[in-house]
């Protein structure tokens, strides 16, 4: 089947809003699975237990398409349970093979839970898997279809030996529990995350035609300001080892291809935040490259570009996209507790954008999505007070 560029963003774009709707505060993580993804690189989750990481990344699967491997490992793990049992039939023959049908060697998409607890047995097969996409096992050697691979922890690892695993992970996002002003959100989305509801799916398809343009991407124009923002960080005392500022241009140009641009810009360069390895190194990045993000914008990826750049451009993105939301929702009866909480939602899109922006510097889809609000509120309002 083939499939153009533009419908392959469109695509990505639409199963990525459904699979992060109701995650509230996971919506980042859910955009740097599929950023990673068809960037061809890894993500790596820290954050404490309970707080929908495997969740995230499940629905974020199912939204790619393709097969998914999960597991939780332990210190007492068995290489088998990750990368399949020996096949006794061959055994006989002295040939020591594996039988990796249903295992994380045939995984598209793959999530390793508390990814440091594996053996060293697990950890230098798991090398071999992320780096050259290639799972070597006694006389077993095969090619495996992997996308992406997350790994989740509690925390960062101090070993030197496991430290150099975890930077095979080249992006990275730092996770909390969700704060109180949310609180409300988090019930009502996690209510919603229980009904079974038909969620907009992409393609494998889609995945590789992004992940070929990709590749595909003349970065030269924007690699002065990619270099501009490494000096900056270095000047900072926030250092990326050669590898990974390679890399990272990997995430530029998928940030890019996600977008619906064949060509990277200064707006695609904030996914080098999350190339920074320490939550601290990502909250000073994101103050001294302010300037250089400033003009940050993703349709695909607003969640995990605002939480990257804080750029006024990704945080209008933001802020329109809830307020359609709010105004796309608008109670179809005259209950009047319905109607008050529905303009309530609405006078707070209305009020966030006040707060972000001055009238003047307002972005044209703000200031048009504020007079639909202004608009829409003194049509209800006025029917509550009749009521």
């Amino acid at each position: 089947m083939s499939l153009s560029f533009e419908d392959a963003a469109a695509s990505l774009r639409d199963a990525l809003a459904d699979a992060g709707r109701g995650l509230v505060e996971r919506e980042a993580m859910v955009e740097l699975v599929a950023l990673s993804a068809v960037a061809g690189e890894h993500l790596l989750v820290i954050g404490p237990p309970g707080t929908a990481k495997s969740e995230a990344v499940r629905r974020t699967a199912r939204a790619l398409g393709g097969s998914y491997f999960e597991y939780l490992l332990g210190r007492f793990t068995e290489p088998s349970e990750i990368f399949g049992p020996v096949d006794l039939r061959k055994l006989r023959e002295g040939l020591v093979e594996t039988e990796t049908a249903g295992m994380l060697p045939e995984a598209d998409v793959a999530f390793l839970d508390e990814v440091f607890l594996g053996s060293t047995a697990i950890l230098n097969t798991l090398l071999g898997v992320l780096n050259e996409r290639i799972f070597r096992r006694g006389h077993t050697r095969m090619k495996c279809p992997l996308r992406v691979c997350v790994g989740a922890s509690n925390g960062l690892p101090e070993e030197e030996s496991l430290a150099a695993f975890a930077d095979r992970f080249l992006a990275r996002i730092f996770v909390e529990s969700v704060p109180d002003p949310r609180l409300e959100e988090l019930l009502a989305g996690g209510a919603s995350l229980w009904r079974d509801t038909e969620a907009r799916t992409a393609s494998l398809v889609s995945l590789d035609v992004l992940a070929r343009a990709a590749q595909e991407a003349d970065l030269a124009p924007v690699r002065p300001h990619l270099a501009h923002g490494l000096r900056t960080l270095r000047a900072a005392g926030i250092g990326l080892s050669d590898r990974r500022a390679v890399k990272v241009q990997r995430l530029i140009a998928a940030a890019a291809a996600l977008a619906g641009r064949r060509v990277p810009g200064v707006a695609d360069l904030w996914p080098l935040i999350y190339a920074v390895p320490t939550k601290e190194g990502q909250a000073l990045a994101r103050e001294v490259l302010r300037e250089l993000l400033a003009s940050t914008e993703n349709p695909a990826l607003a969640a995990a570009a605002l939480e990257a750049s804080a750029g006024p451009l990704a945080r209008a993105q933001r802020i329109a996209r809830a307020g359609r939301e709010v105004l796309g929702g608008r109670p179809m009866d005259s209950a009047v507790e319905e109607l008050s909480a529905w303009r309530l939602k609405l006078e707070g899109v209305a009020r966030e954008m006040d707060a972000g922006f001055a009238p003047e510097a307002m972005p044209a889809e703000l200031l048009a999505l504020r007079e639909e609000i202004r608009a829409a509120l003194a049509g209800p309002a006025d029917a509550v007070a009749e009521a």
